[in-house]
């Protein structure tokens, strides 16, 4: 959550931050009214108190009828202290439940929706085919790599099955993407892909983005994960963590699982917008004033990554209307695709500064106090890399060259061939 301070002392920076996200500005109005509302109650329950704790003095030191009149009235003050404190606890329900409501504010970013984007760079030539293209499925069931009819019979629409070298692609990737994570001072982790709803709500993914998630409420109320950085920002939760030595960074793998609502009829066709997918995710805790530094790092790795894919892509500053819950700015790595004559996300990175460290009540010591660490996170491979490599590496018999920065994962194979037969 934003930094309730802040809000106090500057609530029209957080009611433009709301309109610069698309977002309603009365929603700060709001925290305000229950914020004021919990002082209030904080108030009247710690004079109730304060006279209940004078009180007994009274009652130790009285005799007779004074004492029975005096414990007469402890009784009912010691009621209104119980009421009072419950008002307040309502109260502070009421003013944090409201403060949740108010997305992190966009550092930099772009003003405007989801078209409003900046692209910083464009890396690589976009591909000219003298043969009609392919798209990543048509090319997939050629090499017999991925099998979507069998996926929806056996789990429904946006379900499949990979098989031989599509397999052995996305092995390739994400072992690649471990292995790069690993050497630049990741500590790999394999991570729970079912969480509590503590996790899931502490990052972000709750409230406007529930209908985006699988929840399994038939007595576990357990969440499945869209991305294993919920784990990771949960891995620290309640702790204080000692950052002296720069960030903690773990790369984190896992199968991912979203809901996809609202894409319908957009990437139906192949594996862009599927319900299970795995994904290699940085994660790192650092301090406040080296996110931004730490965020251009990610990006970096990002980078080395899409490098050994060999695709051409752009990087595009995100704008504030099209940022989730959490970031206060997000960069993303799209791919060229061929097929649709356009760029798709393949990577996204985001500093979400001290959003969901609030919330997780995770601090750092230092000179000053405890206070909340930052958090940033970024993809460094992911099953959707298979549709990019497909189609920007195929050849005209259907054939696809395997990237060089792929090859020591596949045994130093070169070359995907057609499949012969059919299965």
């Amino acid at each position: 959550m934003i930094d309730l301070r802040l809000l106090r002392e500057n609530p029209d920076v957080v009611r433009e931050a709301q309109r610069a996200r698309r977002r309603d500005p009365s929603t700060v109005d709001a925290v305000l009214e229950a914020d004021s509302r919990w002082r209030e109650t904080t108030s009247a329950f710690e004079s109730a108190r304060a006279e209940q704790k004078a009180f007994g003095k009274k009652v130790a030191q009285a005799k007779g009828e004074e004492k029975q009149a005096l414990l007469a009235e402890v009784k009912q003050l010691a009621a209104d202290v119980k009421r009072l404190e419950a008002e307040a606890e309502e109260a502070l329900g009421a003013r944090d439940a409201a403060l949740r409501e108010i997305p992190n504010l966009a550092e930099g970013a772009p003003a405007g929706l989801e078209e409003d984007f900046v692209v910083r760079e464009h890396v690589g030539e976009v591909p000219q085919f003298e043969h009609p293209v392919k798209d990543h499925l048509e090319i997939a069931e050629g090499l017999r790599a991925i099998d979507m009819a069998r996926g929806a019979k056996v789990s429904g629409a946006r379900f499949y099955f990979l098989r031989g070298v599509g397999a052995q692609l996305e092995l390739a990737i994400l072992n690649s993407a471990i292995d790069q994570a690993t050497r630049a001072g990741f500590t790999p982790m394999i991570t729970p892909t079912l969480v509590l709803p503590e996790a899931m709500e502490g990052t972000g993914f709750l409230g406007e983005h529930a209908d985006e998630v699988y929840h399994l409420d038939k007595g576990d109320d357990l969440y499945l994960v869209g991305t294993s950085e919920v784990a990771l920002a949960g891995y620290h939760k309640d702790e204080i963590i000692d950052l002296s030595d720069g960030p903690l960074r773990y790369a984190g793998w896992s199968a991912c699982y979203r809901r996809e609502a609202g894409s319908y009829g957009k990437d139906t066709r192949g594996i862009i917008r599927v319900h299970q997918f795995h994904k290699v995710e940085m994660f790192s805790y650092c301090r406040i004033e080296d996110s931004y530094e730490e965020h251009e790092r990610l990006l970096d790795w990002e980078r080395e990554m899409m490098a050994r894919i060999d695709v051409p892509y752009r990087i595009i500053d995100t704008a504030a209307g099209d940022l989730g819950t959490s970031a206060a700015r997000k960069y993303d790595c799209e791919a060229w695709m061929p097929s649709q004559s356009t760029y798709r996300e393949l990577t996204s990175t985001s500093n979400t500064t001290q959003f969901q460290a609030r919330r997780l009540n995770i601090r750092e010591r230092t000179e000053n106090g405890l206070r909340p660490v930052a958090t940033l996170n970024g993809t460094l491979g992911t099953t959707r890399f298979i549709a990019a490599v497909l189609e920007n590496h195929q050849q005209p018999d259907g054939s696809v060259v395997v990237p060089e920065g792929l090859r020591p994962y596949l045994g130093g194979r070169e070359i995907f061939e057609v499949a012969g037969g059919t299965a």
